[in-house]
């Protein structure tokens, strides 16, 4: 049994808003005992009704009370005139004799924080974010901006929210959804529908109970407005759907660490760290002393130790700022000479390890694992086979892992197949590597890494050796006293002169054996070819003989044939 709520929903000025809200009887009954305190039990002796048929009422299982069981409900709900008026009417299913009463406040809720004096750089993003509002008129515009732990994600949208406010005059709100809040589960959907129906104005009393009608009642109080919504640090897509207009006309910016990949019609807004120049600029404000400059070469190092991240940067710059007596000199030495620059990154309790660990805790136990063993890579980037390699599995299973810490925003793909980690993410793996792994497991793992090395490197030689070069054509014209070599693009010299004689390749010294390597080589590793690729594979289904890798290394035996697929560098 449903009722049209609220038909003529009075809103701001008096005017009506769109089609009613239903509501069932059941959600209506249970919220009003919620309100009033009470348990079944404690309504039920105040109702003289039972139990099992209370309980039965709110969760849908009875739908046509009698009379007199409503009655008594009224009367132990100690309803007055007129809500006495109304519950009975939603019983019997008839229209309510008044709508919802108009939302308490006066004016639109503007709840944006405040935006910081010392935000620097992101001009491109903040344009872009300016040019898509405009756009917002004729739909729903929902900005996704991701990235790193510490990259700036919430400083960028209430920058971009600040500039944009005049656009929305029906109200900007803002909403911590606490993905990421250390101590704090993030916010339920229908927790955080609640929380926007009550900033915007709707009596706590008249908010249903369910997921689904608060969502509907949030959409149909959108209806029409103008709003910005900006959602920070979400959870993922699941907690951000429910919370979005059904009608055109606002705009949506959602702050998360997570790629919000299964967010229909969002814009993805990926934040990179900043510049050099920037994070000089920026680490210079924040520290407010007039002897800082941001050309000073140990300002520029220190932002580089910081890797450019703003929130490590915004915690050192604090740290001059209260700290007169340190030069940059000085903390840049301090930095430089630091086992643990992490340890260093630190102000109350706001930390950037804090912060990377939050994010490592979302990993499932594989990702994890994953994660660490990136952390005791020296490389500068590594593809899925080194990385299967350090964690000893097989190159499918490391990419898929590969690909979920991408979306994470825990490594990044710069190039399609080759992935990096921060500098400062890749010291947080590895303090976690230490921590939970043995070193006997680490070293296992560095081992099977430089095994692939050794084995890629050595295919990708065999390789280059049989390839044909390009050799410059002989002179027609050789120098008196001397004759073209037959064998060697080259001059040799002629009879009675000094100099290396031509040998045919049949008699040149044979080039000195490697020692065989202590590394055990991996016969399933596919090798490398020595040119750029995404992965090695091999030619017309053809594998490596089981002693491919020792002959190759000796010369005792013709490589196997590889394509040309993949870097040797990891």
């Amino acid at each position: 049994m449903q009722l049209m709520r609220n038909p003529g929903l009075r809103l701001r000025g008096g005017t009506a808003c769109g089609e009613p809200i239903p509501v069932t009887f059941g959600e209506l009954l249970r919220q009003l005992r919620l309100d009033s305190g009470l348990t079944l039990e404690a309504l039920a002796d105040r109702a003289s009704v039972a139990v099992r048929t209370i309980s039965d009422l709110e969760l849908g299982k009875a739908r046509s009370p009698r009379e007199s069981t409503v009655a008594g409900l009224a009367r132990g709900l100690r309803l007055e005139e007129p809500a006495r008026a109304r519950f009975m009417a939603v019983a019997r299913g008839r229209p309510v004799p008044d709508g919802l009463p108009a939302p308490a406040g006066t004016s639109p809720p503007q709840t944006l924080p405040r935006d910081i004096v010392s935000f620097t750089g992101r001009d491109w993003e903040l344009t872009g974010l300016t040019e898509a509002a405009a756009g917002a008129s004729t739909q729903v515009a929902v900005h996704a901006i991701s990235g790193m732990a510490g990259i700036g994600k919430t400083a960028l949208a209430v920058r971009a929210a600040h500039r944009l406010a005049p656009q929305y005059p029906d109200g900007q709100i803002y909403l911590a959804l606490q993905g990421h809040t250390p101590g704090q589960q993030p916010v339920a959907a229908a927790e955080a529908l609640a929380i926007l129906l009550q900033t915007s104005g709707v009596d706590a009393r008249q908010i249903p109970a369910g997921l689904e009608a608060r969502a509907l009642l949030w959409r149909h109080w959108l209806a029409g407005k103008q709003m910005l919504l900006l959602l920070d640090d979400a959870a993922d897509s699941e907690q951000v759907r429910p919370l979005l207009p059904g009608t055109p006309g606002s705009l949506v910016l959602v702050t998360s660490r997570q790629e919000l990949t299964a967010l229909e019609d969002a814009h993805p807004v990926r934040l990179g760290v900043l510049a050099a120049d920037e994070a000089a600029r920026l680490l210079v404000r924040l520290a407010a002393r007039p002897d800082l400059d941001a050309e000073d070469p140990a300002v520029a190092l220190i932002a580089a130790l910081c890797g450019n991240l703003p929130l490590a940067l915004g915690i050192l710059g604090r740290q001059l700022r209260h700290s007169p007596a340190w030069t940059p000199a000085d903390l840049a030495a301090d930095l430089t000479r630091a086992r643990d620059r992490l340890a260093q990154m630190h102000a109350e309790t706001v930390s950037v390890a804090a912060a990377f660990d939050l994010s490592y805790q979302d990993l499932s136990d594989a990702e994890q694992r994953m994660f660490r063993r990136l952390g005791l890579h020296l490389g500068s980037d590594i593809d899925a086979w080194a990385a299967a390699a350090l964690a000893g599995i097989d190159p499918d299973d490391a990419r898929g892992l590969l690909q979920a810490l991408s979306r994470q925003n825990l490594i990044s793909e710069p190039a399609r197949g080759r992935y990096r980690l921060h500098d400062l993410i890749k010291e947080h793996g590895r303090a976690l590597a230490e921590a939970h792994d043995l070193r006997a497991e680490r070293d296992a793992a560095t081992g099977r890494l430089l095994d692939y090395y050794q084995h890629a490197a050595a295919h990708a030689e065999a390789l280059l050796a049989r390839q044909t070069r390009p050799r410059p054509p002989a002179s027609p014209h050789p120098r008196p006293g001397r004759r073209a070599c037959p064998t060697a693009n080259r001059l040799c010299p002629g009879p009675g002169q000094s100099g290396p004689t031509c040998s045919p390749a049949s008699t040149m010294p044979p080039r000195p054996a490697r020692p065989s390597g202590s590394w055990r080589s991996p016969r399933a590793w596919p090798p490398c070819s020595a040119t750029t690729g995404h992965g090695p594979r091999p030619s017309a289904g053809t594998r490596p003989p089981p002693n491919s890798h020792a002959a190759s290394a000796t010369g005792s035996a013709r490589p196997t044939p590889w394509t040309n697929s993949g870097s040797c560098c990891g």
